[in-house]
């Protein structure tokens, strides 16, 4: 029977550090749960929504770079987005670094859906130490205090930020502009962030904009993106300037920032956090008032409450990161050292976890059928000639053989046989608490390879800078 109204197609673009990992964690691990109230994920993993946007964004692959192409990654989640016989969401918070020709082109590739924009908001004081930290996290070298005095500079001059990382990411009013031009307003969602208070709430606005019952999911037990304290964040940017300019890009996110930085870093003992200098904090409350009063005067809707975006003085005391004593810094270098030594004898020595209990028949067959339709050598040859429309059209129809949203809703049942994994399966000798792609749980005809596990989140300079 042919459809009849159109479906709505969600996109989940952004900001970075405002929640966005917590939100994908929510999604991915109740997927089942989200297609049966007709919420739709396309893809397997949250590495295709990071896959199309790099190709959507033109972002450059370097040539060491193990992971396949993302050339046709975009074309490719959009089909299979547009077969939800009701609802589909797309969840990438590097989609609000699209230029405005990027942009037109997402929304004019979706003209067959309802399309809606979701954008969610944070305040910029707790927006500014987060985004350093990531840049980080990202090799980055640049002091504290030197890459804010050029967020700030960069501030007033229009034809300047977006040659800004920050600005580029975090020029609300200019983004949200831009993808608005051929959406009507209330299509448009903004959400806030509350500064205090359990991440719940912002679970609860986020379901209540794509039509979903907030308490009828499991939510993240633990950040798997949490901000880096004041010692390992300035650990971090100083054992960055000491690596040797040979290792490239790719190692470094699967070595330090994959497992190094939660498994050695993020979990130490609770630490002082990066606030902003007093000299700051005045001109941080002026560019959230003009955020606010530009929302408040738009027609997008908000979900939340604007005052939540209001940047508030700091409670406690500044310390520099570059001024912190080295017996400090020692600390944080002991715990990497044993991390590393650590992982090296895991490496060598530690046997490969045995697959737990015996699989019914229907099981068996279901997990010959993924090795054989999306098992790592399949995925890796169709991702390498997405190229070719017609290779497209057939990585479409494989997800549609094995990623029905009958299918999904089954797997939500008793007894199911497709169900998203909890978390991302952590790398070979990596902690468990080490941050994981999310993929669905069924057997591969051999174990992955590093360059085939690292892939999700492999990211070339222009993507962080």
């Amino acid at each position: 029977m042919p459809r009849t109204t159109r479906p709505r197609l969600y996109l989940h673009i952004g900001e970075p550090k405002t929640g966005t990992t917590f939100v994908q964690e929510a999604i991915w691990e109740n997927r089942a749960r989200l297609a049966s109230q007709g919420i739709l994920l396309p893809g397997y993993s949250v590495e295709d929504h990071f896959r199309a946007s790099r190709d959507l964004r033109g972002a450059q692959r370097m040539p060491s770079d193990p992971a396949p192409r993302w050339e046709g990654d975009w074309d490719v989640l959009i089909r299979q987005a547009l077969l939800a016989p009701e609802a589909a969401l797309i969840s990438n918070e590097l989609l609000v670094a699209c230029r405005p020709n990027q942009a037109d082109q997402a929304v004019r590739s979706l003209d067959s859906a309802e399309v809606h924009i979701i954008v969610t908001l944070r305040d910029i004081a707790h927006v500014l130490p987060a985004e350093w930290q990531e840049a980080v996290k990202w090799r980055d070298t640049v002091t504290w205090e030197d890459w804010l005095d050029e967020v700030v500079r960069t501030a007033p001059a229009a034809d300047r930020r977006r040659q800004s990382w920050f600005w580029t990411m975090h020029g609300t009013l200019a983004n949200l502009a831009m993808w608005s031009r051929h959406i009507p307003p209330d299509f448009v969602h903004v959400i806030t962030l509350p500064q205090h208070g359990p991440t719940d709430a912002l679970w609860a606005r986020f379901a209540s904009v794509i039509g979903i019952e907030p308490g009828s999911v499991d939510l993240p037990r633990e950040r798997l993106n949490a901000s880096l304290g004041l010692v390992e964040a300035e650990f971090l940017r100083r054992l960055n300037g000491a690596l040797p300019a040979e290792i490239p890009e790719w190692f470094y996110t699967r070595d330090i920032r994959r497992v190094l930085v939660p498994d050695a870093l993020r979990i130490r003992p609770e630490q002082a956090r990066l606030v902003l200098p007093p000299s700051v904090e005045a001109w941080a409350r002026e560019q959230s008032e003009v955020l606010v009063a530009g929302l408040r005067d738009s027609k997008y809707h908000i979900v939340g409450d604007l005052t939540d975006l209001l940047s508030e003085p700091g409670t406690s005391s500044y310390v520099s990161p570059a001024e912190l004593p080295a017996y400090q810094l020692l600390d944080a270098a002991v715990q990497v050292a044993s991390a590393l030594v650590h992982r090296n004898y895991r490496d060598r020595y530690a046997a490969d976890p045995q697959e737990q209990g015996s699989r019914g028949l229907r099981q068996r067959i279901s997990g010959l059928e993924w090795a054989v339709l999306n098992g790592p050598l399949t995925r890796r040859r169709l991702r390498n000639a997405s190229q070719f429309a017609a290779i497209r059209r057939l990585r479409v129809t494989i997800w549609r053989v094995l990623m029905h949203p009958r299918r999904q809703r089954r797997a939500d049942r008793p007894g199911g046989t497709l169900r998203p994994s909890i978390g991302r399966p952590a790398l070979p000798g990596s902690h468990p608490n080490a941050r994981r792609s999310i993929t669905i749980k069924l057997p591969s005809p051999r174990r992955s390879s590093p360059a085939e596990e690292i892939s999700s989140e492999v990211v070339s300079q222009d993507d962080h800078s």
